[in-house]
């Protein structure tokens, strides 16, 4: 069974997605309820919601909307990790409203399409130390080369929970392990950091890729990690581009069918329910 660290759900009449212009294959409706029913087939029981770069004024939006879908019966949203605009002057006031709100279980700045220089102004690092005893985590998507950056935040805010998505999103499309590589270990040196082992699929080349196209990019992020600081996420829909979530799942399997059961059971759930307090049954 997993709990999906990782789903977005993209309801164009709802909020409003400035980016997904830029991406044809995904600048459509991707409901609920087309996650759920195969997200239930293929043994997930928990999500939760990851912020899908909405316009700006729509980030509380965004979380009153997936808060409502939460509340449906049978609804697998256990939680939020909510947008936010560090480099902004209302940032500390933003924190204290989501810290007094516990659907919201962490942040995301989308970093990977902004300029490398974001994460360096001194409003946006100032305000990142104000997380320490929030007991909010910061997911952090990054590029290969911007791994260092993410470092740095992570030292920033040393009691603060930091997520390095998509296992540091690799070039695996490229056949080019470095400067990825050597960042994973260097980052991985934090015990602040860990790593979300989610739809790196949509990183191969969606053609050709194989279980054995996949397997040195994960079990370097599992060596440098450990078991006790990876979590699982699906990526859906991004994962769509590579395949969907039942080959997903599929490759998750596959990837991870020689270790043990209590290492599976640290990356598919345990470690996600003991990051963000999940309280879900075992």
């Amino acid at each position: 069974m997993f709990i999906d660290t990782h789903l977005h759900i993209i309801d164009r009449q709802a909020l409003r997605y400035p980016w997904l212009a830029g991406v044809p294959p995904l600048d459509r409706d991707f409901l609920y309820r087309q996650y759920a029913q195969e997200a239930q087939r293929v043994g997930i029981k928990a999500a939760l919601h990851m912020e899908v770069d909405v316009a700006p004024e729509a980030i509380g939006a965004e979380t009153d909307y997936i808060r409502g879908l939460s509340a449906e019966p049978g609804n697998l949203i256990v939680g939020a990790i909510s947008s936010c605009r560090p480099e902004e002057a209302d940032f500390p006031a933003f924190l204290e409203r989501c810290k007094a709100d516990p659907f919201v279980k962490g942040f995301r700045r989308v970093l990977h399409v902004m300029p490398d220089e974001l994460s360096e102004q001194a409003l946006f690092r100032e305000n990142v130390k104000l997380l320490d005893g929030s007991g909010l985590t910061f997911d952090l998507c990054v590029l290969p080369h911007q791994i260092p950056r993410a470092a740095a935040l992570a030292d920033l805010a040393a009691g603060t929970q930091f997520v390095l998505d998509h296992c540091g999103v690799p070039a695996i499309a490229a056949g080019d392990p470095h400067p990825w590589r050597e960042n994973i270990a260097e980052i991985a040196s934090r015990p602040n950091v860990v790593a979300k082992i989610s739809g790196v699929v949509a990183y191969a080349d969606a053609e050709t890729w194989k279980i054995e196209t996949l397997a040195p990019y994960v079990e370097h992020v599992i060596d440098c990690f450990g078991w006790d600081r990876v979590v699982w996420g699906s990526d859906w829909p991004v994962c769509t581009l590579g395949g969907g979530l039942s080959t997903w799942v599929a490759a998750t399997h596959a990837l991870f069918a020689g270790a043990s059961e209590d290492e599976r059971r640290k990356l598919y759930s345990e470690n996600a329910r003991k990051l963000w307090k999940l309280s879900l049954p075992a």
